[in-house]
């Protein structure tokens, strides 16, 4: 079946066909499968649409680089359906070494301006996921409260495979569970969102000047940081 087995353009007409509670896209009317074999069923149209577009786009081989959405559909279907609880697990695990709690102990324009820009999004937290994570200044381990680490991994649980899957891009390339719930609760725009996972490097960047090779990785993961809280939004449209 129609797959990642060939590296040539081997189709002419990309289509989606509701199939049961979800979607699938179509090669010349054959379905495309994940690496793994898994039939690319998705929950929703949209992610359906997105991911025939991504094929459409193909031209004369195969380029999973230039597919975003379906290498996400990928693992969410031969990953995160097998082991949910475990990626769970591990996002939610984040919370308690979380990069908005852990703050320099100098110098003070640093420290003022953690402060300015992650208090309010801890204090969103505790508002909105019931979640109180608290500031430690310096490197030392620090426990947070057991029972809103408690709170928010039940949150992390609840998401479907799909949300996950995007959800736990949001997270690890932030470092930051916190701004994983801020991005796809839209606390911010997610530009914004990304630039608060970055403070102690553009602080760095100001005091020494720009890294080349810093920047561009920077620039990855910044893009694969809003094509994460785009694969999310899908699973809502």
């Amino acid at each position: 079946m129609a797959g990642w087995n060939t590296k040539r353009k081997f189709w002419t007409e990309t289509s989606v066909e509701e199939q049961g509670d979800g979607f699938a896209v179509l090669l010349d009317g054959r379905g495309v499968k994940t690496p793994a074999k898994t039939a690319v069923i998705v929950p929703t149209r949209a992610i359906a649409d997105a991911i025939a577009k991504e094929w459409d786009a193909q031209v004369e081989e195969i380029d999973p680089l230039t597919m975003p959405v379906t290498r996400w559909a990928n693992a969410a279907l031969d990953k995160v359906a097998l082991q949910h609880a475990e990626v769970a697990d591990m996002l939610a695990d984040y919370g308690g070494t979380d990069l908005l709690c852990y703050r320099a102990d100098n110098p003070q324009e640093l420290i003022a301006r953690q402060a300015e820009l992650w208090d309010p999004v801890l204090d969103w937290a505790d508002e909105v996921l019931d979640a109180r994570l608290n500031p430690i200044h310096g490197v030392m381990f620090q426990a947070q409260d057991k029972a809103a680490l408690e709170r928010l991994r039940q949150r992390v649980h609840a998401f479907s495979n799909f949300e996950l899957s995007a959800f736990h891009d949001l997270v690890s390339l932030s470092g930051s569970l916190i701004l994983g719930f801020a991005a796809v609760k839209k606390l911010q725009p997610i530009e914004d969102l990304w630039a608060l996972s970055r403070v102690d490097e553009l602080w760095q960047e100001e005091q020494w000047g720009p890294d080349e090779e810093a920047q561009i990785l920077a620039e990855t993961k910044r893009n694969a940081f809003v094509q994460a809280y785009c694969n999310f939004k899908l699973c809502h449209v």
